[in-house]
């Protein structure tokens, strides 16, 4: 039946499985996808939206590489929004929400336009292994088929058991069974493996529920969106989401169940995702809170199911339509389905190199949950660079990765192979050490070009990015060379109370003021002068506003980033005794005198231990 002998096998469709298809095909292996289910390729398993804090950088460096997910996320939005845009740029991140079932159909027919890719619909029930090279796998009808590589993306679905209340059944998602088999034949190699806990909220019929009552939730007025290329284009209408607040009394619904709840009675023992908790694991830990939000998001266009964002839960379906029935614009809701909590296998990540191979099987990648991450954009990208690092090494070329000063990806895969992770890992701002260079703003010039030697990011892409920066280092040249006069620059400076200047002076420094925007400074004339005879877009005269008001800033990190790659392979001596360094967190104390590490790079990776511990340690080091 698969007489040939494929480059990459590809097990599992959701977002890193299918990223995973596209990167290795692109590349020009031949790949195989293997799911359960052809129908629910690149499913929206929870919340029907892409992006958010974090979330969206990765999207972005999804999509400066050559990847599908910005493209999808674009043509199946049905509302845009920037986040943080209050704050400095390193915070701002985009985020969409999702037409569910054309995000799913998008991504399907865009996978079955790439070349050098077929599918194929059944389990696969174990790996085909010769010594410890993997060869391939096999399905539950028995069916092997042969590999050089093969990546797993097997997302909730390894033993996958969920609950509703005192009620549990083996499901990899509502209406989908279990995968069974990989778990127990890796553990058989020799990998560790372990369980984590993720829910999902009710699902509510749109038509029941009283808006006016609740708080409008719009998208931007001017939306972007997600990819660099042109062939997407930002949304011309929007369709919004609600938000409102549990009480007092839903909470104490919601309690009669705990006696019922499988969190409560043990039923559940693995970890569940710290940053994205049950209600009833809201309730119960921030007991002095009398109301938590709920954002009401649609799930498409058309349809009239909602999403209740912030009420995920595994209690009784009767306690669950109970307590939402007495939320404020539910009084008459109708319910869809309810919510519930599923666990799973995961295997911890410390047992995957930077390449996200397996260390005990050669040829083996895991990406996606599988490796203790949530979220659609966590998986993704680990799905994107499995994809890539399988293709190139069936290739026989040099490994990808990327370091933590070149993108939230690398970051990401860092984290998980050098600290491992004990509950389902999300990216946030606050991880990277580099955000003010790792903006969703720049990402196609930190990445777009890596993309290229890849044969991944094609050339119009390239073209595309070398014009944007072409154009932005011009403009901000212009910026440091033009001068602008007393009398036409005071109106501006004045209208936002900054100090008034006596003689002629260059632009870049009246525009890296704090509170001159570029909107004031186009009140030169010839700044807007410039940007018309130059045909200049949004995107570049947004880049030139970050460039000119935050070069002090991405300076210093650049050179923080090049002091710590430059010392990648400085020694710590065996045995050091960090009591010594008072200066230092004591946590950084007791967690490097507990593992040793042997390098201030490995050092600087340990939770716990901060940029500034580090330079502690560096000081002293170097004396």
């Amino acid at each position: 039946m698969f007489s040939d002998v494929y480059d990459v096998i590809v097990v599992g469709a959701g977002h890193a499985g299918s990223e995973a298809a596209a990167a290795a095909a692109n590349m020009g292996s031949k790949t195989l996808l293997i799911t359960m289910n052809l129908q629910n390729i690149a499913q929206m398993s929870c919340n029907p939206a892409m992006g958010g804090i974090a979330k969206g950088q990765i999207v972005r460096e999804i999509d400066a590489l050559g990847g599908y997910s910005g493209i999808v996320s674009d043509t199946s939005a049905i509302q845009f929004k920037m986040l943080n845009k209050s704050k400095g740029p390193a915070m701002w991140s985009p985020r969409v929400q999702s037409d569910r079932m054309r995000f799913a159909e998008d991504w399907r027919l865009l996978l079955e336009k790439t070349p050098n890719l077929d599918f194929y619909q059944e389990m696969v029930s174990g790996l085909l292994l010769e010594g410890d090279k993997i060869v391939g796998v096999k399905t539950s009808l028995g069916i092997e088929v042969k590999a050089k590589s093969v990546v797993l993306t097997n997302g909730t679905f390894l033993n996958g058991l969920i609950h509703i209340g005192d009620k549990n059944f083996g499901g990899g998602r509502a209406g989908e069974r279990a995968a069974t088999g990989i778990t127990e034949e890796l553990i058989d190699i020799g990998f560790d493996s372990g369980r984590m806990k993720t829910g999902t909220p009710p699902r509510v019929d749109g038509r029941s529920l009283d808006y006016s009552k609740m708080i409008e939730q719009p998208g931007d007025k001017d939306p972007e969106k997600f990819s660099y290329l042109d062939i997407t284009k930002p949304l011309t209408e929007q369709r919004s989401c609600h938000m409102t607040y549990t009480s007092p009394e839903v909470h104490g619904l919601l309690r009669e169940g705990f006696d019922r709840s499988p969190m409560f009675n043990g039923r559940i023992k693995s970890v569940g995702p710290r940053y994205c908790p049950s209600i009833e694991d809201k309730i119960n830990r921030f007991a002095d809170k009398d109301r938590h939000q709920l954002f009401v998001e649609p799930e498409g266009w058309n349809t009239v199911e909602v999403y209740v964002n912030g009420f995920s839960t595994s209690l009784p379906e009767d306690v669950q339509f109970k307590a939402l029935k007495s939320v404020v614009g539910f009084e008459n809701v109708k319910f869809f389905r309810p919510g519930y909590a599923i666990e799973y296998d995961y295997f911890p990540p410390t047992q995957l190199k930077h390449t996200l191979e397996t260390k005990l099987v050669d040829g083996l990648f895991f990406a996606g949950q599988i490796n203790g991450t949530t979220g659609y954009e966590e998986a993704a990208s680990q799905g994107l660079m499995a994809g890539i690092n399988a293709s190139l090494k069936v290739q026989e070329k040099d490994p990808f990765t990327l370091k933590r000063d070149e993108a939230y990806i690398g970051v990401l895969i860092d984290d998980l192979i050098t600290k491992g992770t004990e509950e389902p890992y999300r990216m946030f701002t606050s991880r990277a050490e580099y955000r003010t260079l790792l903006r969703q703003d720049n990402a196609d010039f930190r990445l777009t070009p890596k993309g290229y030697d890849l044969g991944l990011a094609s050339e119009k892409r390239l073209e595309r990015m070398e014009e944007k920066q072409k154009k932005s280092d011009a403009f901000v040249q212009f910026f440091r060379e033009t001068s602008v006069k007393p009398e036409e620059a005071n109106p501006v400076l004045e209208s936002k109370n900054s100090a008034p200047v006596k003689q002629q002076d260059k632009m870049f420094r009246l525009f890296a003021r704090p509170n001159i925007t570029i909107d004031d400074v186009r009140k030169f004339k010839a700044v807007d002068q410039y940007i018309e005879e130059n045909n200049l877009d949004p995107e570049v005269i947004e880049q030139t506003e970050i460039q000119v008001k935050y070069a002090g800033y991405i300076e210093k990190e650049k050179n923080n980033a090049d002091k710590l790659n430059r010392l990648e392979n400085l020694k710590i001596p065996k045995g050091f005794d960090y009591s010594r360094l008072k200066s230092m967190s004591m946590e950084a104390r007791q967690k490097l005198a507990e593992i040793q590490p042997v390098t201030i790079s490995q050092a600087s990776r340990i939770s716990g231990v901060s940029p500034n511990d580090i330079s502690v340690l560096l000081v002293y080091l170097g004396r």
